[in-house]
C-alpha cells in the first residue's frame, strides 16, 4: 500500500529506504488502518519527521496545517482536531502491535503529550538452552540431560494427568453458562453509528451577538458578520445546557472508548463536516451551522422577542399546531430531537435543539439514560432492527434552573 503522504517541506531525504518506514507502510496496509486514510496520513507525516529528525515540523500547529488543511496561524487551542486524532492514533497503534503486528521487530509508539513517534526495537525472545554452565571458582559445572527413558515416562505420566483436566476446562469454557455475555444497552444501540469509525463532529451553539457585556448583548442578524458596525461583534458565548450536554457526551464516549471532535458552530468547515457524522447541540437561533443544512420538516422552531415555540406542521388528531413554553416563570420547555440522513450516503445527523438551553440539555439527557433511550428505540427501530430516521418533540419540566423530568410528546418516523 502506498501511504497518503501529507504536504511537507521539500527535503532531499532517503526516509523511504529506512527500515522504520517499512514498518509504517505495513501499519497503513493493516486491517486496523486501511479504513482510516486520515490516520494513515497523520502517521506518515509524523513518522517521516521522526526519521528525518525534524521534530520542529511535528508540532500541533504544523500537523494541523499539513495534515488537516488548517490555515496557517489557526487557533489550535480552540480547534482540537490534532489532539483528537492523536488519541485515536495511539489506540490504533497499540491494537495493531497487540494483534496483526505481533511479529514486528520494531514497535511504533506515540508518547502522550507528544506527536513525534518513537521506534522501539522489541526485546529478543529468550532461548532456552538444553545445557547450562556456571563458573564457580574457576570450575565449570554442567547440568546433564535426564535419562531419555525417565524423561519419556514422566512426559506420558504428565499427559495422562493433564488430559482430563484440559477436557473439563474445555467443556466449562465451551458451555454458554460460563461465558460472560455483555448485552448491548439501549444507549449502545442508539449511539452505535456515532461510536464506530471516524470520530463524529459535535457542534455546539455559538451565536453571534452585538454589543458588549457592560451595555448588553443582543442577537446579530445572520448577515451581520459581513456588515460594518460601530458596535463590536461577540461570538464567544454558549449556554449552560450546551456545556452540560458536552460533558454528558464526553462521559458516554469515554466509557465506550470512543472520541469525537468538538467544534463551536462558527468554526465548522464544511469540507470536513460533509465526510462525518454530525451532532448538533443547540437551537437554530444559537447554532448558525444548522441554518446551512436541510433541517427538520415535521417540526421547526419559531422565535420572536417575547415568543418561542415548536411548529407542528402536520398535527395528528389531538395534537396542537404549536408547542409553546411559558415566558415567566420558565417552568417547562420543549426541544426537537431528530436523527436525519447525513450530507453523504451512510452518514447521519443528530440534532438536539431546545427552545432554551434547558430544553437542549434535556434532549441530550434523554438519549443518555437507559430507560428513556429504550422508550425511544421502541418507536424508531425497524423490522430488521435498523434505526430509522425520525423527528420528535420532547417536553421537560424545569426547577431550580435545571431540567427535571423529560418525556416524549410526539414523533414522526421516516
Amino acid at each position: 500500500m502506498t501511504l497518503p503522504v501529507a504536504e511537507a517541506p521539500k527535503h532531499e531525504t532517503s526516509h523511504r529506504s529506512d527500515a522504520r518506514w517499512g514498518v509504517v507502510e505495513r501499519i497503513a496496509a493493516s486491517q486496523h488502518f486501511k479504513s482510516s486514510p486520515r490516520l494513515c496520513q497523520f502517521l506518515s507525516y509524523v513518522a517521516e519527521c521522526a526519521i528525518r529528525e525534524a521534530p520542529e515540523e511535528a508540532t500541533e500547529q504544523q500537523i494541523g496545517i499539513r495534515v488537516f488543511g488548517r490555515p496557517p496561524g489557526y487557533n489550535s487551542s480552540e480547534d482540537s482536531i490534532v489532539r483528537t486524532h492523536a488519541r485515536l492514533l495511539r489506540q490504533k497503534l497499540e491494537a495493531y502491535f497487540a494483534e496483526e503486528g505481533m511479529a514486528e521487530k520494531i514497535v511504533v509508539e506515540m508518547p502522550k503529550g507528544h506527536y513525534l513517534p518513537v521506534f522501539v526495537e522489541r526485546a529478543a525472545s529468550a532461548h532456552t538452552a538444553s545445557k547450562t554452565s556456571t563458573d564457580q571458582s574457576t570450575q565449570t559445572v554442567y547440568i546433564a540431560e535426564p535419562d531419555a527413558r525417565i524423561s519419556r515416562f514422566w512426559n506420558w505420566k504428565k499427559a495422562w494427568i493433564l488430559v482430563p483436566v484440559i477436557a473439563v476446562v474445555g467443556i466449562l469454557a465451551w458451555h454458554p453458562w460460563t461465558r460472560p455475555t455483555v448485552a448491548e444497552t439501549p444507549i449502545d444501540i442508539f449511539w452505535r453509528p456515532f461510536l464506530t469509525g471516524e470520530p463524529p463532529i459535535v457542534i455546539f451553539s455559538n451565536a453571534l451577538f452585538k454589543g458588549d457585556s457592560t451595555n448588553g448583548l443582543r442577537y446579530a442578524t445572520p448577515k451581520a458578520a459581513n456588515e460594518t458596525s460601530t458596535e463590536p461583534y461577540v461570538d464567544t458565548y454558549t449556554g449552560i445546557g450546551e456545556l452540560a450536554s458536552v460533558y454528558n457526551l464526553t462521559r458516554l464516549f469515554d466509557d465506550r472508548h470512543a472520541s469525537f471532535i468538538l467544534k463551536r458552530s462558527l468554526l465548522v468547515t464544511w469540507d470536513e463536516a460533509q465526510m462525518r457524522n454530525l451532532i448538533f447541540i443547540g437551537s437554530v437561533a444559537e447554532n448558525p451551522s444548522l441554518r446551512v443544512l436541510p433541517g427538520t420538516t415535521d417540526f421547526t422552531m419559531v422565535a420572536a422577542p417575547n415568543y418561542a415555540g415548536v411548529v407542528n406542521h402536520n398535527p395528528k388528531p389531538g395534537e396542537p399546531a404549536m408547542y409553546s413554553r411559558p415566558e415567566q416563570p420558565l417552568t417547562n420547555d420543549y426541544a426537537i430531537l431528530a436523527l436525519l440522513p447525513g450530507m453523504q450516503s451512510g452518514k447521519r445527523i443528530l440534532i438536539f435543539s431546545g427552545l432554551t438551553t434547558f430544553g437542549t440539555q434535556a434532549a441530550v439527557d434523554y438519549v443518555c439514560r437507559p430507560e428513556t433511550a429504550s422508550e425511544l428505540l421502541k418507536r424508531i427501530t425497524g423490522p430488521k432492527g435498523e434505526i430509522r430516521p425520525f423527528e420528535a418533540v420532547l417536553e421537560t419540566t424545569i426547577g431550580g434552573g435545571v431540567p427535571l423530568q423529560t418525556h416524549l410528546v410526539t414523533i414522526r418516523v421516516h
